[in-house]
């Protein structure tokens, strides 16, 4: 489980991520960054906050909610490689029902890379 202040939780929040971040996507995932830049009025300040997009495409409730088990334990995982501040949104792509917790990572690591 992500700490509270390692959580996106609004809607605003995760908007900004998707329109202003960078994007990188792979086979299950594709991963938005936006790290602000602190002249245009964002604050660049706290943690990086993480939030999780998982659609009913992906499966039912029981595979969705697996799916996003999993994905916040891999970025919880990572949180230490990431920048330190900034919004990061996670958004699983009908595969990653199938996928074994090897490959998500795997796609998760290179989605990260080329966000990074």
């Amino acid at each position: 489980m992500l700490s509270r202040e390692h959580r996106l939780t609004t809607g605003q929040d995760f908007r900004a991520a998707s329109r202003k971040g960078r994007r990188a996507g792979s086979r299950s995932v594709v991963v938005h960054l936006w790290v602000p830049a602190g002249d245009a009025g964002e604050q660049a300040s706290g943690p990086l906050r993480a939030g999780f997009v998982v659609s009913k495409a992906v499966g039912n409730a029981v595979t969705r909610n697996r799916v996003k088990r999993r994905l916040r334990h891999l970025v919880r995982e990572r949180l230490a490689s990431l920048p330190g501040s900034g919004l990061l949104v996670v958004r699983a792509l009908p595969a990653a029902s199938a996928a074994t917790y090897g490959e998500l990572g795997a796609d998760l690591d290179r989605c990260l890379e080329r966000v990074a």
